[in-house]
């Protein structure tokens, strides 16, 4: 839980029916003597009717009940069973069934699976897999075997592990311990109204865009592939990229195909990114809450400065609590024209 918002934060997150802040409080209707979730389904009352309370049991003080159809109460329910199948997920050896996850939750595997998704960004399984990916990952990155690695990580088998990786982790497990040694990435900068933009690609997708930058920093952030300038193979792919830049009422980023790596956590948050609608802002407590973990304000931040790929994994779309621009990588300039063409 965090801090409850202030009156107009509280009263904008209901009026977009916004998840994230369900749990941070409740909105109370003074006409119909109900309280509510901020993302509940029901017609908007005037908003001189309302007041705002930090948990259910003070609107209950208050003389308030429980709305019937947003089930306000369920919230801190729905968290502690979120934890409790996180929990079983990092403790067993093998993958949890969605139905074992469920079972105990006390919720149906339907169910279930919404309220984790919701919570985290991820399904179960998606959750599962991400966490093992992770391990893997630091494994590799600290030396040790790719076979030590595999087995650490928790997969039963190397198959199982090459099975389970294929096309998220982007590189074989020996590149990745390698600092992707033998990839070859192409890359290229193109002009654009805001700038030179520096784009980069594998045969999976894209892997970096960024403003102001060149060969060198594409250098640093990978030191052991093959950097290969520009390739007609991959113009209709820059094009694309070009495209959401310049015009980005227009075009649509969800075609674009992109060969990311983080932790579990990082492509939570990258995901969550992914989630806002063009034209719409987060603040940093705001896409921690997202994530299901509203106290990660700082982790979030740091997730987002590990973002290789500007625009396309949107951490513009973050703003400061108190709803100034905040930081941006590349400069609050281009970060405030990025969001005046989105709010077109």
């Amino acid at each position: 839980m965090t801090t409850m918002p202030d009156s107009d934060t509280a009263w904008a997150a209901v009026m977009r029916r916004d998840r994230a802040f369900d749990g941070r409080f409740v909105t109370g209707v003074l006409t119909t003597g109900i309280y509510c979730r901020p993302s509940c389904a029901a017609r908007h009352p005037s908003r001189d009717n309302v007041r705002f309370f930090a948990s259910g049991p003070e609107a209950q003080a208050a003389g308030l009940r429980a709305c019937k159809r947003c089930l306000p109460d369920d919230v801190s329910r729905d968290q502690a069973a979120i934890l409790a199948a996180i929990d079983e997920i990092r403790q067993a050896e093998d993958v949890p069934s969605l139905s074992a996850l469920a079972e105990i939750a006390g919720y149906s595997p339907t169910h279930f699976q919404r309220v984790f998704k919701r919570a985290t960004g991820l399904s179960p399984a998606a959750y599962a897999r991400a966490l093992r990916e992770e391990r893997a990952r630091d494994a590799l990155s600290a030396g040790d075997s790719v076979t030590d690695a595999i087995y650490e990580a928790g997969y039963s088998s190397a198959s199982r592990f090459y099975d389970n990786t294929k096309g998220r982790l982007g590189m074989t497990p020996s590149d990745w311990r390698d600092g992707g040694k033998g990839r070859t990435i192409h890359w290229t900068v193109v002009d654009t109204s805001l700038g030179a933009m520096l784009v980069a690609a594998t045969e999976k997708g894209v892997c970096c865009l960024s403003f102001n930058e060149g060969e060198e920093e594409l250098r640093e952030r990978f030191p052991n592939a093959e950097l290969v300038r520009g390739a007609d193979v991959f113009r209709q792919l820059f094009e694309m990229v070009t495209a959401a830049v310049e015009q980005p009422i227009h075009a649509t980023t969800a075609d674009i195909p992109l060969d990311v790596k983080g932790t579990a956590f990082q492509q939570r948050v990258w995901a969550a990114l992914r989630e806002i609608p063009a034209g719409e802002t987060r603040s940093y407590g705001e896409l921690a809450a997202m994530v299901g973990n509203p106290k990660a304000s700082r982790a979030v931040g740091g997730a987002n400065g590990a973002n290789n790929i500007a625009v396309l994994i949107p951490c513009h779309r973050v703003i400061a609590h108190n709803g100034g621009l905040g930081g941006y990588a590349y400069g609050t300039d281009i970060k405030a024209e990025l969001l005046r063409r989105e709010a077109k």
